[in-house]
């Protein structure tokens, strides 16, 4: 016997008209009602559509409903139209306006992720409040098309698709309230094995701890201008990344990031942790010097390298091809520190679909690097750190909230 228990499975199951001519017409209605045949195992994800802009919305429609992977099965004109859809439609992701009259898109978050833990594409003009955004629960965002840009349209609905395509694998990670702020006290070091590098072999996991409100001990100068710090992170690295420096101490070696990020964002991500953290930080331009107190954010649609330049290192920051499917790219930076840096190198791998990353830390792991990789448990994808750790690339794996800890205590052991 089969048993259905949703009239979403009764519209999916056939029923034959010569066998069961009265559930037969009783399905048709269903059906009518607009209860869509579907099979069972629909992989598709499932996307609702959060516009005010008709036009906008009927294009991100369009493009979406073309996907293969992609079902478009709703949209909302504004939040207040959302939020009575959700609960009806059940999308795998949302992709949702930042400005919108009325409830805007960020207070809708607040309201919506607490109770709807539901995957957040946010698309978005060029505008601080995507961060605040972020920082709510939304996955990732999209810029809006430049239409007086060539090939923006294009760009722009190709990285929509990958970002739902994306999000639809995503955990998403909601603010607590009473979670440390910005200028809590650092916790304490929790202790971690110091790697040892000759062979490929994968470290085990650092120990969690419980972090102690405890300033870290200050390093030495030495330690300070004998290390770089190298930093990757994609989907979700955008808090991850805050949640890491923001626990580090001012006083610490240089530090290079590189972000998938569209160019303008960039500039105005590294003003937002710069406001936040306790070293400076800015977007890198070509010919940056790296030095201690100082985060460099590789700037949007450019790579960024680290090289020698008399007794400094210095950032080189220019356009070019995409590596490993972004500019800028994880694998540029990393490789670039492994071939160039002679002395104390640091990678660190976070949350991020794809690859991109896993070579340069490799590289940098076999040049002498301590090499971190951020764990399942705090990732929003965990994809790059967990292609890096299977290669062997990562000496050890911390949560996004015991990185900072697990760096601290090694450079500490620095000669």
């Amino acid at each position: 016997m089969i048993i259905l228990k949703t009239i979403e499975e009764w519209a999916a199951f056939d029923v034959s008209e010569a066998a069961f001519p009265w559930l037969y017409l009783q399905q048709k209605w269903i059906r009518s009602i607009g209860v869509r045949k579907e099979p069972f195992m629909n992989n598709k994800v499932k996307v609702l559509v959060v516009d005010d802009s008709s036009l906008f919305r009927q294009a991100l429609i369009q493009h979406l409903s073309s996907q293969p992977g992609i079902e478009v099965i709703g949209y909302a004109i504004n939040a207040y139209d959302a939020k009575q859809k959700i609960p009806q439609l059940k999308p795998d992701v949302l992709t949702l306006d930042v400005e919108m009259p009325g409830l805007n898109g960020i207070e809708f978050l607040k309201q919506l992720l607490p109770t709807n833990p539901l995957p957040v594409v946010l698309v978005s003009s060029l505008n601080l409040s995507v961060f605040v955004a972020l920082s709510a629960g939304a996955v990732d965002f999209v810029r809006k098309p430049d239409m007086t840009v060539r090939n923006s349209k294009e760009t722009f609905f190709e990285s929509l698709t990958v970002k739902v395509m994306t999000a639809a694998k995503a955990k998403v990670r909601i603010s607590q309230p009473g979670a440390a702020t910005p200028n809590s006290p650092a916790p304490a070091p929790a202790p971690v094995p110091t790697p040892a590098m000759a062979g490929g072999a994968v470290r085990p996991l650092a120990p969690q701890g419980t972090a102690r409100p405890m300033p870290f001990p200050a390093l030495s100068r030495n330690v300070l201008d004998s290390t770089i710090i190298g930093l990757g992170a994609s989907t979700g690295g955008t808090e991850a990344t805050l949640e890491v420096l923001k626990r580090l101490p001012g006083n610490i070696p240089g530090i290079v990031i590189t972000q998938h990020m569209p160019e303008g964002f960039t500039e105005m991500y590294a003003q937002r942790l710069n406001r936040i953290c306790n070293m400076e930080v800015r977007e890198a331009k070509n010919g940056d010097v790296i030095h201690p107190g100082l985060a460099l954010i590789a700037p949007g649609a450019k790579q960024m390298e680290v090289v020698r330049s008399g007794r400094n290192y210095i950032v080189q920051c220019r356009p070019g091809a995409k590596v490993s499917g972004h500019c800028p790219s994880v694998d540029v930076l990393f490789n670039s520190i492994a071939a160039n840096v002679a002395i104390n190198k640091v990678g660190i791998i976070m949350t991020g679909m794809g690859r991109d990353g896993e070579d340069g830390l490799l590289k940098m792991r076999q040049n002498g690097a301590f090499t971190i990789g951020q764990d399942k448990d705090s990732c929003v994808v965990y994809g790059m750190p967990m292609v890096a750790y299977n290669i062997g690339a990562v000496c050890t794996q911390a949560s996004c909230e015991n990185i900072s800890n697990v760096l601290m205590n090694h450079l500490k052991g620095v000669k």
